[in-house]
């Protein structure tokens, strides 16, 4: 199926077309790893990782490759504040990123490369670049001189001006331009630091994904993403040292960002004191609450995060896998879960998402609606398959609605012998006390529905429980 993206650098939504489709190359960047990511961290993660899985579907073989900055001035002083070793910072806050991930649905990348273990392809890379009049060393740094690049500023679309105005700009006097932008700096001996030309020192951090990219992927490659707040000046650097150091060779041909989470109309982020962090997110929601919020919204646009926006998710995920609960006797075999046609066009058409969420509300009512052997067959079947490729409906139905808000399990034994105490009551027409039964599992947020078969039971936010 036709692949169609929408590429920042063109400014339109273009055919997919791969350099080479026997190895198809995508460069996602990465967290700076000195503490727990906050929740819009964890969108291109989600969101990219989806398009992985188009790209494997559709396109041919893929290399993902997902970076982990692992040396950086705020880990530094993390680490300091800490009293611990700066491995022990970056090590323990790596580790969490790809277990809140895992737990979100995000399938691994191809490559995790780490900055730190590619110091002498970054070195080398600033040779180059000093090599060809791109880059100046003064004062134990290296800077990239951007007048050497005249299409410096086209991703952004914006002027050097512009973009020194709406920046902060470090002045130094060692600077020919006050834009230039440092890919080395020297390291006092408390701070990490390597060995080089230009003395003991470390990476600047646009360098570094220029670098990692360069040796997993190669001097082109196909996709490079990630949130818009890394277009300047991120990504402007990568794109400007890259071609440079290429000998003028395009660096990525179609470039991705994904908009912002915003909470309550603001921008989060931690100056502004509305972060969300993800690992207690996961600790509080079901994950895949989590993950159909993240998914909600079209990739390019923002998505406020609110209570209001986590207890929709929470609702449209208790619907369809009240479907599938009520389609427990309908058992498909994971080989005979079909993707239909307009579901995955819908994702391929720039991540459609909003769309493919409207067609698989509608599958779901198909499912619900079935009322032959092999419709219920045919409609679960299509149900599961878009669900899973976007990476929804993995948990048994059955379990999903024992979970409490915090997304751990209520004690299953004790609600089912009050539901065996309230039928006896019912039976021997005691129905004040069945009652106080309901009305006891709903202060626990778990709700009776009865039905022909006896009584079944599930956990509903508090506000649910309560109507």
């Amino acid at each position: 199926m036709k692949l169609r993206l929408y590429n920042t650098l063109s400014r339109r939504t273009e055919d997919f077309v791969a350099l080479d489709p026997g190895r198809i190359t995508m460069y996602v960047c990465g967290p700076t790893v000195y503490d727990y990511i906050h929740v819009g961290n964890a969108r291109p993660a989600v969101v990219f990782g989806l398009l992985a899985r188009l790209l494997r579907r559709n396109c041919g073989s893929l290399v993902y490759a997902r970076n982990i900055t692992d040396v950086d001035d705020k880990i530094n002083a993390a680490a300091r504040e800490a009293g611990t070793p700066i491995a022990t910072i970056t090590e323990r806050f790596a580790r969490a990123y790809h277990e809140d991930l895992a737990r979100l649905g995000v399938d691994p990348p191809d490559v995790i490369p780490h900055a730190t273990a590619h110091i002498a392809e970054i070195i080398a890379m600033c040779e180059r670049l000093i090599a060809g009049g791109h880059a100046y060393a003064a004062e134990n740094h290296v800077l990239f001189d951007v007048d050497s690049y005249s299409d410096y500023g086209k991703l952004s679309g914006r002027s050097t001006e512009d973009m020194i105005a709406g920046a902060r700009v470090d002045v130094a006097p060692y600077k020919k331009n006050p834009a230039d932008f440092v890919l080395w700096k020297p390291s006092t001996d408390d701070l990490p630091g390597w060995q080089s030309p230009w003395g003991r020192g470390r990476p600047g951090w646009h360098i570094e994904c220029s670098a990692m990219a360069e040796a997993h992927l190669g001097e082109t490659i196909d996709i490079h993403a990630g949130g818009n707040d890394l277009m300047f000046p991120h990504h402007e650097n990568e794109i400007a040292q890259s071609t440079c150091a290429h000998g003028g060779k395009v660096f990525a041909r179609y470039w991705l960002h994904n908009g912002m989470l915003t909470f309550g109309g603001k921008k989060m982020s931690k100056s502004l004191g509305n972060v969300m962090v993800l690992h207690e997110l996961l600790e509080k929601y079901p994950a895949e609450v989590l993950r159909l919020l993240l998914l909600r919204a079209h990739y390019r646009q923002p998505l406020d995060w609110s209570d209001n926006t986590l207890a929709q998710s929470r609702a449209t995920l208790d619907g369809w896998y009240g479907v599938l609960r009520d389609r427990a006797d309908v058992d498909v075999a994971s080989t005979d879960e079909t993707v239909p046609e307009d579901f995955e066009a819908a994702l391929c058409d720039d991540i459609n998402t909003p769309a493919a969420f409207a067609i698989l509300a509608g599958l779901a009512d198909a499912a619900r609606q079935a009322n032959t052997e092999v419709n219920r067959y045919r409609t679960k079947a299509a149900l599961l398959g878009a669900a899973h490729l976007i990476g929804l409906l993995h948990e048994d139905a059955e379990d999903w609605f024992k979970q409490t808000e915090s997304g751990t399990d209520i004690d299953p034994v004790w609600v089912q012998g009050l539901l065996d105490e309230r039928q006896r009551a019912r039976a021997s027409k005691d129905f004040a006390r069945a009652d106080e039964i309901r009305k006891e599992l709903a202060q626990h947020n778990v709700v009776i529905e009865d039905n022909a078969e006896g009584a079944r039971w599930k956990v509903v936010a508090a506000s649910a429980s309560s109507n």
